[in-house]
C-alpha cells in the first residue's frame, strides 16, 4: 500500500504539461494495476467475493 501512495503522491506533484505523453501513460497503467493489486489483497483479506 505504501507505492500505491508514493505514486500518487509523485503524480499528485508533477506537472503533467511536462512529461512525455508515453511515460504519462506508462505511469497511469502501473497506478492502474497497483490499485487492482490493492483490491484484490483487501478482498482476499476481508473475504469478499465478486459474484
Amino acid at each position: 500500500m505504501g507505492e500505491l501512495s508514493a505514486a500518487i503522491d509523485h503524480l499528485a506533484i508533477e506537472d503533467v504539461a511536462e512529461i512525455p505523453r508515453m511515460q504519462l501513460a506508462e505511469q497511469l497503467l502501473e497506478l492502474h494495476w497497483q490499485m487492482a493489486r490493492l483490491q484484490a489483497q483487501i478482498a482476499r483479506r476481508t473475504g469478499v467475493r465478486l459474484p
